[in-house]
């Protein structure tokens, strides 16, 4: 029994080990197809151009392929996402974990879980027909087709994320903490503000980072609320195109082998670098909490 004991765990851990080294590969190995067609735009634009342009313009004549616009139209609406549901997230994790009885419990779990399966079109139908109307009459904008409309439905999505991770790093807190906190006098709020998060904080990070990652990787919805307009933003109540919007409407329109086809590879690399830059961040954090 010992040796066919040890040969199951040998076999688990050789099986764990092949599937990070193929998950790796696979990783390294869609970077560098994309920095294969992607690097090929450079030939013919310089690369200060491609990154710091104002101007999208990749059918015109002369072309312009500028992706400034796209990144800080990401970059606001990923920050309006962000702003809206890490702290309506992580309150309703607190909620579900060290409040809610047992019965509501279980009732607001299920909803969350259904709410993540939700298709991001049907969320941006949804968001067309009340978020932008609602937009465009209270804040008097000459259209609702905005970053924060995109924003609010962005956060809507990556709640569930980050609801349901942090509710589980909330609940595997050991109960003795709790309950050394309640043998010093500590209240049920004085717990979960001082013992309970702090225990938990690696992973509500990751839930956010999740979260997040969720929303950049985003494209049929903030395709459809956004204005989907390649210009510089003004604001929050300004159309928007994201680097994933730009992506999923232009690629199948652009000729094979032209500038326009390299210049969509070259911003899936920056959407590459900017989500392994979020994660390696997250990842040196919660090591640097761990310690």
């Amino acid at each position: 029994m010992a040796l066919f004991r040890r040969i199951k765990e040998s076999l688990a851990e050789t099986a764990i080990k092949i599937s990070g080294v193929a998950s790796i590969f696979i990783v390294v190995l869609i970077f560098f197809f994309l920095l294969k067609e992607g690097i090929q735009l450079f030939q013919t634009e310089r690369i200060g151009n491609f990154l710091f342009g104002k101007n999208w313009y990749p059918i015109s004549e002369p072309a312009e392929f500028g992706i400034l616009p796209l990144v800080l139209g990401t970059i606001l609406v990923t920050f309006g996402a962000a702003a809206i549901s890490i702290p309506f997230g992580i309150a309703s994790a607190v909620y579900i974990s060290e409040v809610a009885p047992p019965r509501a419990k279980e009732i607001l779990k299920s909803g969350i879980e259904l709410l993540a399966a939700i298709p991001s079109v049907v969320l941006g139908f949804i968001g067309m027909i009340t978020v932008v109307p609602w937009i465009k009459s209270t804040f008097h904008t000459p259209t609702g087709l905005t970053a924060f409309s995109g924003s609010v439905i962005l956060a809507f999505m990556a709640m569930p994320t980050i609801v349901s991770i942090a509710e589980d790093a909330l609940h595997s807190v050991p109960k003795n903490y709790k309950e050394g906190a309640y043998a010093l006098g500590a209240t049920k709020w004085q717990t979960t503000y001082r013992v309970v998060l702090p225990a938990a904080s690696s992973g509500i990070l990751a839930a956010v980072m999740l979260g997040i990652g969720r929303v950049v990787g985003e494209t049929m919805a903030v395709m459809m609320v956004t204005g989907n307009a390649a210009s510089m933003p003004r604001g929050f109540l300004s159309p928007v195109r994201t680097l994933t919007a730009t992506i999923a409407a232009e690629m199948g329109e652009t000729v094979q082998g032209s500038d326009h086809y390299f210049a969509l590879f070259a911003i899936g690399v920056v959407l590459f670098l900017i989500t392994f830059v979020i994660n390696m961040t997250a990842d040196m954090v919660i090591h640097r909490k761990r310690r």
